[in-house]
């Protein structure tokens, strides 16, 4: 504690809103506390005379506690900030950390995988009406048997498929789409496109990924360059029956344009992320036809829950050798400005 004799660095904890327990095992709790004196609360959101006690001997900070260049002025012995938020706020002075080399980093990395294999099957779903078939059986209306029920079902394989966003979602997804021989295009304006030729896809223009595309995968973050720029004219730029899979952040589209071309049956749409969460009851989509939908639960399963944790003490046990960060997701100052993230609830 501030004003003690203990030489050991101070490690402080801001998590909410992750359960302590969750993301920290027992036996990842006793590595923590081998690396210092760690300050632990309950998982609550801090007050800010919790946080203000401790920062001035914090070492580390482990949760997305508003940091201001006046509040990193009073952390002089601030090593490194590790957001299990998971995704990076605009509370945080990003040019004053850089400045004084202290990296902001994200667990944000762990969800890749599993929202990835969500993507996959939702298009999939999407694809043969798996959904739309289950339904129809419980219903006691199916067609028997075959082409009757599967005139506008289509094989992802050969097909050309899109990634808009080619960060960490993308870059997991991209092992499991690649499997079915088909071209990849991909539309990231922050990745060179030398960088996405030698990740073996095609760099595409947004226009061209939904012109060209059977599924286009929705993978990037919102930021201030595309809130809401995917709108009806791409939408309806599709090959009629394609598939759109919104995985990453509902900010990227027109979702009242999205569903109006899902419900004219020229597309079909997967949504996994909404505007407003949790979803209003009256919703549209709701009832909209040639949609599956789900309640932004791609990334939540409890197996990678733990994986947070780990993450979090292998890039601190880096940081106090001196060493740079490995497994978190680093906060670029060049784009991190960018980003208009909405904090989860």
């Amino acid at each position: 504690m501030p004003g003690t004799t203990n030489s050991r660095p101070l490690i402080l904890l801001d998590p909410h809103p992750r359960p302590v327990d969750l993301i920290f095992d027992a036996a990842t709790k006793a590595r923590l506390e081998s690396l210092g004196e760690v300050i632990w609360h309950d998982g609550s959101p801090a007050s800010d005379e919790h946080i203000d006690r401790y920062l001035p001997e914090a070492v580390a900070l482990i949760g997305q506690s508003a940091l201001s260049k006046e509040r990193l002025d009073r952390a002089q012995k601030l090593k490194v900030v590790f957001n299990v938020e998971s995704n990076f706020l605009p509370n945080i002075d990003y040019l004053e950390c850089h400045r004084r080399g202290i990296p902001v980093l994200s667990t944000g990395p762990v969800f890749a995988k599993p929202v990835a294999e969500m993507a996959l099957g939702m298009a999939l779903a999407s694809a043969r009406r798996i959904h739309e078939a289950d339904a129809a059986i419980r219903a006691g209306r199916e067609t028997l048997y075959g082409e009757g029920d599967n005139y506008d079902s289509f094989l992802l394989s050969g097909k050309t498929m899109s990634l808009v966003g080619f960060g960490n979602l993308g870059h997991a997804l991209l092992p499991l789409v690649k499997m079915f021989g088909g071209e990849i295009l991909v539309c990231d304006p922050w990745i060179h496109p030398t960088v996405l030729r030698e990740a073996g896809v095609t760099p595409a223009s947004l226009d061209e990924c939904f012109r060209r595309s059977s599924v286009v995968f929705l993978l990037a973050a919102t930021t201030t360059e595309n809130a809401g720029k995917i709108d009806g004219t791409y939408f309806n730029s599709m090959a009629p029956g394609s598939v759109v899979v919104l995985a990453s952040r509902a900010g990227i589209v027109n979702f009242d344009e999205l569903l109006d071309a899902a419900a004219s049956g020229h597309i079909r749409v997967a949504i996994d992320v909404w505007p407003e969460e949790p979803i209003p009851a009256g919703h549209r989509a709701r009832s909209t036809p040639n949609t599956l939908l789900q309640a932004h639960r791609a990334g939540n399963i409890p197996e990678i829950w733990p994986w947070m944790g780990h993450m979090v003490v292998d890039d601190l046990e880096q940081v106090l050798k001196g060493l740079p960060p490995q497994r978190c997701q680093r906060a670029q100052w060049e784009t991190v400005s960018k980003v208009r993230s909405k904090p989860i609830s």
